[in-house]
């Protein structure tokens, strides 16, 4: 049994939730999401609550089961709320810049890179080190942060590079003769 599954979501008052068999659509204050889900699931939704059953008692099934009401879940958080992640550059020279739809890192390298932002999430730069980023679609928005960080990932020695905000990077000591 699935303890994510068993919990039902609650829809607040200014969301709206459409189910269409396994097609669900979500819209709110900050937009709209649409997903597709497949699988041995029943999605249901009763006065202001959205219930998510598997239908075989499989471990496909009960895979998925936690799975489609997480992501629901995160659907509704983020046409209401929305998301944020923030980004910080470490190191000398390293720097970001919004430019119109790109968004400009120089990061060491003997060219600045370009990377186009995606429609639907807002980036913005904070003095030159932090990025601060806001969606709606939270897979969307992780993707996103992840391509950013994989042009330069914080290294393990000085920490130089791209991180998300908080997180801890284990130190290696350099090397002693």
């Amino acid at each position: 049994m699935s303890r994510i599954g068993k919990l039902v979501v609650s829809i607040p008052k200014d969301v709206v939730v459409d189910i269409n068999g396994l097609s669900i659509s979500v819209s709110g204050p900050k937009g709209k999401l649409l997903k597709s889900f497949f699988g041995s699931i029943t999605v249901l939704k009763e006065n202001d609550k959205v219930i998510v059953k598997p239908l075989n008692n499989d471990k496909h099934s009960r895979a998925m089961w936690g799975t489609v009401r997480s992501i629901i879940n995160n659907m509704i958080q983020g046409v209401s709320n929305g998301f944020t992640k923030e980004l910080e550059i470490k190191g000398v020279g390293y720097a970001a810049s919004l430019k119109g739809n790109y968004l400009n890192l120089a990061l060491g390298k003997s060219h600045n890179t370009k990377i186009v932002v995606p429609s639907d999430i807002q980036v913005t730069v904070s003095k030159t080190n932090a990025i601060c980023l806001f969606g709606i679609d939270k897979q969307a928005l992780g993707q996103f942060a992840a391509l950013i960080i994989k042009q330069r990932p914080a290294e393990h020695y000085k920490e130089k590079g791209i991180k998300i905000k908080g997180q801890y990077i284990q130190l290696k000591e350099s090397k002693k003769n």
